[in-house]
C-alpha cells in the first residue's frame, strides 16, 4: 500500500471498514457533540458527558473493541488497534481518548483479566467493558516514577483484610473513577509488591485534583490513603506479583501510546497545509514557498517513519514475537518525531501558533509531554541499549 498521510487500508477489508466508521462516527457525531457543549481539550469533563460517550461509542460497536469475543470485544490485532487509535487523534476530538475506552475504560482492564478471580471479574472489571465503571492505575509517586521500587506506599496484612498508606499521583482518569488498580510495596518486606483493586469511596481512601500538566488536560488525580482498609478478597493476583501488573502493562503501552502520537501529529500536518494553503505572504499562498515545502516534506518523512516502526512492531507482536525493546525503540522515536512535526507546525503558522487555545499550539504542548510521560527518552535509550548488549 503506498503511503498516505491519510491510510485507506485498501489490502485489509476489515480494518478498512473499521476506520471508514470511526471516522465517519467522529466527523458526524462525536465532533458536533463536542462543539455544541463548548468541549476542548482543555475541559474539565464530569462523569455523564463520559457516559454518554462511551455508551454511544459502545452503540456504535468501538467501546471495547480489541478486547476477545468473551469479554465483549471484536479481538482486534494490535495492528488493527493502532490503526484506529491513530484515526482518533487525527480526527481532533478532544473526547477521542474514551471511544475505544483508553481513559479509565476497557483497554485499562483488558492486560489484566488473566489476573482476577471470578469475583473480581464480575465485581470490577466487566462493569468496565460494559461502561457502566471507571478505572484508574496507580503505581506512580512522587519520589517513584521511572524507579518505580523507591515507592513507599505500604500494604500491611492484619486478618482477612489489607490496610494501605501512602499516596499515588498521576492517576490518569481518577478524577471520575470508580475504583484504582493500586500497587503497593507489602509492609516487612524489602522487595515485595503486590496489586489491589480498590473501591474510591472505601473509608481512609481520598481522591485530589491533580496537577494540571503542560497540555492543560484535567484527567489526572493523586490518590491518598491513610489506614485504608481493603479486603484481602480484592489483592489482583497473587502476592508479589504486582510490578509483573504493572510494569507488563506499561510496555504494552509504550507501544500503544505511539499510534495516538503519530495521529496527532497527523493532524498537525494537515492544519499547517490548510493554513499555509490560506495565508498569503508577499503575494503568494505561503505554501508556495520552498521553505514550506521543506518543512511539509520533513513531517510527512517523520510520520512516514514513526507509523512503519510502530505497524511493523504491532505485526511482530500479533505473532506472539517478544517485541520489548521494540517497543522502548517505538516510543523513543514516535515521541521525538512527533514533537519535531508539532514544532514545525507552530513555525509555519507562526504568530497563531504562538497564541493560547490554538489547536496546534495545545498539540504542540500534548506532544511535548510524552517525551516523558510512560517513560522518559532517556529511560527507553537505556532500555534499549540494555537489551541489546
Amino acid at each position: 500500500m503506498p503511503f498516505t498521510l491519510e491510510p485507506s487500508y485498501d489490502d485489509h477489508p476489515r480494518l478498512q471498514d473499521l476506520v471508514l466508521r470511526l471516522r465517519a462516527y467522529l466527523a458526524d457525531e462525536l465532533i458536533p457533540y463536542e462543539r455544541e457543549r463548548g468541549i476542548t481539550a482543555e475541559t474539565k469533563l464530569d462523569r455523564p458527558t463520559l457516559e454518554h460517550v462511551w455508551k454511544r461509542s459502545a452503540e456504535h460497536g468501538f467501546y471495547g473493541i480489541s478486547l476477545p469475543p468473551e469479554l465483549g470485544g471484536q479481538g482486534l490485532s494490535l495492528h488493527e488497534l493502532c490503526a484506529l487509535k491513530e484515526e482518533l487523534t487525527a480526527s481532533g476530538a478532544a473526547l477521542s481518548h474514551s471511544v475505544l475506552g483508553d481513559m479509565g475504560g476497557p483497554l485499562r482492564v483488558g492486560a489484566i483479566v488473566k489476573y482476577a478471580t471470578e469475583e473480581q471479574r464480575d465485581r470490577y472489571l466487566m462493569p468496565v467493558v460494559r461502561g457502566e465503571r471507571a478505572c484508574c492505575f496507580s503505581i506512580t509517586e512522587e519520589d517513584a516514577g521511572s524507579d518505580v521500587r523507591r515507592m513507599t506506599t505500604t500494604a500491611t496484612p492484619d486478618g482477612d483484610s489489607y490496610v494501605l498508606n501512602g499516596k499515588k499521583v498521576f492517576s490518569s482518569a481518577a478524577p471520575f473513577a470508580d475504583f484504582a488498580i493500586v500497587v503497593a510495596r507489602t509492609a516487612g518486606e524489602e522487595e515485595s509488591y503486590s496489586a489491589f483493586l480498590v473501591d474510591l469511596d472505601t473509608p481512609g481512601c481520598t481522591v485530589l485534583d491533580g496537577e494540571v500538566p503542560m497540555s492543560g488536560q484535567q484527567m489526572e488525580g493523586d490518590l491518598v490513603f491513610e489506614d485504608c482498609r481493603i479486603p484481602a478478597a480484592n489483592l489482583l493476583g497473587e502476592i508479589g506479583q504486582g510490578l509483573r501488573i504493572g510494569i507488563g502493562r506499561i510496555t504494552l503501552n509504550r507501544l500503544l501510546h505511539c499510534p495516538s502520537l503519530i495521529g496527532a501529529a497527523r493532524r498537525a500536518w494537515n492544519l499547517s497545509v490548510g493554513y499555509a494553503t490560506n495565508r498569503v505572504v508577499f503575494g503568494q499562498p505561503l505554501l508556495a514557498h520552498q521553505a514550506i515545502h521543506h518543512k511539509i516534506a520533513e513531517m510527512a518523512t517523520d510520520i512516514y517513519a514513526a507509523r512503519a516502526m510502530v505497524m511493523a512492531t504491532a505485526a511482530r507482536a500479533d505473532r506472539g514475537d517478544n517485541v520489548s525493546v521494540e517497543a522502548n525503540m517505538c516510543k523513543l522515536f514516535t515521541s521525538e518525531a512527533a514533537f519535531r512535526v508539532a514544532d514545525q507546525a507552530v513555525q509555519i503558522h507562526g504568530k497563531a501558533g504562538l497564541t493560547r487555545g490554538h489547536e496546534v499550539e495545545q498539540i504542540f504542548r500534548s506532544l511535548r509531554m510524552f517525551r516523558i510521560v510512560t517513560g522518559t527518552t532517556e529511560i527507553h535509550k537505556n532500555a534499549i541499549a540494555k537489551g541489546l548488549i
